[in-house]
């Protein structure tokens, strides 16, 4: 028989057999023979048995002395048959956290290459899976997406047992539910599905647990392989499923009534519903004055807008509308553009081009020459091209701000760099006019969307006083202690009978 066919018999859900070399054979050819699969063959008494560990993923400590050194004192029992052996192993002699009875050689083999130690008996048809795993991680560190002055300097790591515990941490309380599960036929992720439960809506949680089970993926490796399958019809564009890299921020939006979804082997959770506003929100704004999170928040705000249409404005007005800007402002304009030999459209589309070209450049570049790109960008952006007279000193500096306002937002940065090019096409060809109806259209569609039965610009459109709270302008501790309110409590919140 072909090896491939062998392989897709022994991988389905067949029985423990009784004959020990049987089992040994049918895992070694699930695995291929991998070298990282061990086996430790011993007796017991008169009964022999097998220990099974993937290298790497068990620790040999704990191997050693939670069954090692315990199987040695079992002792020499005569005549202990064995499935009573396989009892008092489970029973009496190992005790552990984890520890799980297996019928099946798939669970078993799943088992083994999460970190488990399988012990297998002759004679007997099921096995014992005991965790001890051991895998090498990153430590705790600052997450590196999401920085802070204050609060916390924990981020979530690509280990999702401790991640889960950073959260338990936070959240004392028996109604913070974990429920896990596997998915990936070839990679069997652990994806672990957490909310509060008396604040979560049910409609919303069967929603979410719907579209996990959908999912049909084979390898899931990061977060981002299954956040489409939680974007409903703007998720294309406007992300409908936010990201979250601390634990503490995790918290207080499952607080709120979301759900979060970890993945093994990403420090980055999945939560939502995501809405608009939170883009402009930091964990900061809550641990500032009142007055200050409200300037921040302005900064932030202003920062977008800038950043979005700063270069589409001056395109459109200087092309179309100079009468708009000051004599002199407009003729120091002519004389920089004298000697361009480019549309102020094309210039403006050809330096952001440019400037993206350099930032993804600078992320690539291995860090100890990416500094070189910095230096590049200043001579080839900031004179060269000035000197060269391929664009107009004017055009660098709107450049330079529009580029230094989108990282106040690093959430929308992608949303921006898109909605940008749009708007200088938009004011290069059509003016304010065309700027304006551009930047109608977004917003009729941003108003128009509605991720799990919540509108995605609330509690801005439709306004919700209660929510204003925590909006634009952030209330003291004192006002938002209270009551507490979740996502369904939001004007225009309609959760559907029916999963959407």
């Amino acid at each position: 028989m072909p090896e491939e066919s062998v392989h897709t018999r022994i991988s389905a859900d067949i029985p423990i057999d009784k004959s020990l070399d049987r089992n040994l054979k049918n895992i070694e050819i699930i695995t291929g023979n991998s070298s990282d699969v061990t086996t430790k063959t011993a007796m017991v008494g008169k009964n022999r048995i097998a220990v099974l560990t993937c290298e790497g993923m068990a620790s040999t400590e704990t191997l050693s002395e939670l069954i090692y050194q315990k199987l040695n004192n079992v002792g020499n029992e005569d005549g202990i048959p064995p499935e009573e052996l396989i009892d008092r192993l489970f029973e009496v002699y190992l005790t552990a956290a984890e520890q799980i009875e297996i019928k099946n050689i798939g669970s078993l083999v799943l088992k083994l290459q999460s970190g488990f130690a399988i012990i297998l008996a002759e004679g007997s048809s099921r096995c014992i899976a005991i965790g001890i795993q051991g895998y090498n991680s990153r430590g705790i560190d600052e997450p590196s997406a999401e920085l802070n002055v204050r609060g916390s300097r924990e981020g979530f790591i690509e280990v999702i047992r401790t991640n889960m515990s950073m959260i338990r941490r936070r959240i004392k309380s028996p109604t913070l539910v974990f429920e896990m599960s596997t998915l990936g036929d070839r990679s069997n992720t652990d994806i672990c599905v957490c909310y509060i439960s008396d604040k979560v809506s049910p409609k919303l949680l069967e929603n979410v647990k719907k579209r996990l089970k959908s999912i049909k993926l084979n390898t899931i490796l990061e977060s981002g392989y299954i956040q489409p399958f939680f974007e409903g019809k703007g998720g294309w564009f406007f992300s409908e499923c936010g990201t979250c890299e601390r634990p503490d921020t995790f918290a207080a939006k499952l607080y709120e009534g979301r759900i979060g979804i970890l993945v093994d082997g990403t420090p980055f959770a999945l939560v939502v519903p995501h809405l608009f506003i939170e883009s402009f929100q930091t964990l900061d704004d809550y641990t500032q004055k009142p007055f200050y999170a409200f300037f921040i928040r302005l900064v932030r705000l202003s920062a977008f807008f800038i950043t979005l249409f700063l270069p589409g404005v001056y395109v459109a007005v200087a092309s179309f509308h100079p009468e708009m800007l000051p004599s002199s402002l407009i003729l120091n304009l002519a004389a920089s553009e004298q000697t361009a030999p480019f549309s102020l459209m094309v210039e403006c589309l050809f330096i952001h081009f440019m400037y993206e070209l350099l930032r993804e450049a600078g992320i690539r570049l291995p860090r100890p020459i990416g500094h070189a790109i910095g230096v590049v960008g200043g001579l080839v952006i900031g004179d060269i091209t000035v000197s060269a007279g391929l664009v107009g000193a004017p055009m660098v500096l709107v450049v330079a701000l529009s580029g230094l306002c989108s990282f106040v937002v690093p959430t929308m940065y992608e949303k921006i760099v898109i909605l940008r090019f749009i708007y200088i096409i938009a004011g290069g060809v059509f003016g304010l006019f065309g700027l304006i109806i551009a930047a109608g259209a977004v917003t009729i569609k941003m108003c128009s969307l509605s991720t799990y039965g919540i509108p995605y610009m609330a509690p801005v459109s439709p306004f919700s006083p209660r929510a204003s709270r925590d909006m634009f302008v952030r209330s003291g501790w004192r006002r938002m202690e209270n009551g507490d309110m979740t996502l369904q409590e939001l004007n225009g919140a309609e959760i559907s009978e029916k999963p959407i």
